[in-house]
């Protein structure tokens, strides 16, 4: 249905003008904006009718002076180069402040890094956030959550090493698609299988290393420590991994990284040695970011849904901004394994 056009007045419509346009009260109009619960539905499906019509954008100053909040959440993450992981983090976030009228605010940091929660406290503090988003392993940082607690700033984590009780904490299922990648790799005759482990400040590292250890348990293949190899979510580290593993007197017949950065390493270093993948070597990922269909061969891995688990911590968060009471964490989210041309049946 197209939008009707504001009857001009020589200016940006007010709130003034919704309330005229839905009949309703300013503080009705103000309640509807700020998703306050108590509104009749019909008189809330006027409200944003109205809102609709005459492309009304509140001001979110004025709402912050009403409300004594400032519409402001902060996404406090590590400038780390895995710009395809934030990226999905980004897109989960915008879109959820977006839907529940609030404005995010980004503060990346270095890590490790002395002043970190010095700097955590002047953006907390200087921004007036109402909450903020701590994306791993921001949030399993020694003093973080104790800092946000002093300030009275609530926080949602997403995929935290140590969940926290205070906060609202969300997770993918990573041991469960670990497992699921690894006995895809047996079911095709693989079991010489090489794991590359990721960031050790990460919960996901140990979960996807769990995922790989329960797989060969339950197709009863011994656990051979010379296969498992230390990474650091980069494409650097899965190079070296993969030179680690390689040069093995039984080299693997398929490697397991952590990441898709990793994996995309250990492809690339296959193809220096003059393998053909998946004919010499299968590879496996994990999160399918852009990389994994980017590269050649396109990687199997497992599709972590990033964007809606980020979107149900910043709902959770607002929940909570609300005042509504009970479990406000997310139960573990489901990842699907995607089968692509980097993994093949041993020759």
């Amino acid at each position: 249905m197209a939008r009707r056009k504001r009857e001009s007045t020589g200016g940006k419509p007010t709130i003034f003008d919704v309330a005229q346009r839905a009949g309703v009260s300013i503080k009705t109009v103000s309640r509807v904006v700020n998703h306050e619960d108590n509104v009749r539905e019909n008189t809330r499906e006027r409200v944003l009718a109205a809102i609709a019509d005459l492309d009304y954008q509140p001001n979110a100053a004025a709402r912050g002076l009403s409300s004594k909040r400032s519409y402001v959440i902060g996404l406090i993450y590590e400038n780390a180069d895995e710009f395809s992981y934030m990226k999905h983090v980004l897109d989960g976030a915008l879109a959820a402040c977006e839907a529940q009228g609030y404005t995010l605010l980004l503060r990346p940091l270095t890590l490790p890094n002395d002043e970190l929660l010095s700097q955590i406290r002047a953006f907390a503090v200087q921004a007036r956030v109402d909450g903020v988003l701590l994306p791993a392993p921001i949030g399993d940082i020694d003093g973080v959550v104790d800092l946000l607690k002093e300030l009275d700033v609530p926080f949602a984590t997403v995929t935290p090493k140590t969940p926290k009780p205070e906060g609202i904490n969300v997770f993918c299922d990573d041991a469960q698609a670990s497992q699921d990648l690894a006995s895809y790799l047996i079911e095709q005759g693989h079991k010489r299988i090489g794991f590359i482990l990721g960031h050790p400040d990460h919960r996901a590292t140990e979960q996807r290393y769990k995922g790989y250890r329960q797989a060969l348990k339950a197709h009863g293949i011994r656990y051979d420590a010379a296969l498992v190899r230390k990474g650091l979510f980069t494409f650097e580290s899965g190079q070296q991994a993969a030179a680690q593993l390689l040069s093995l007197d039984t080299p693997p017949t398929a490697i397991m990284a952590s990441n898709d950065d990793m994996a995309a390493g250990v492809s690339f270093h296959a193809h220096e040695r003059g393998l053909d993948v998946p004919g010499d070597l299968s590879v496996v990922g994990f999160d399918d970011t852009p990389v994994a269909s980017h590269m050649w061969p396109p990687l199997t891995t497992a599709r972590q849904p990033i964007s809606n688990m980020v979107e149900a911590a910043v709902n959770g968060l607002v929940r909570q901004l609300r005042g509504e009471e009970g479990d406000l964490s997310e139960a573990p989210f489901h990842c699907e394994v995607v089968i692509r041309r980097s993994t093949g049946a041993v020759l």
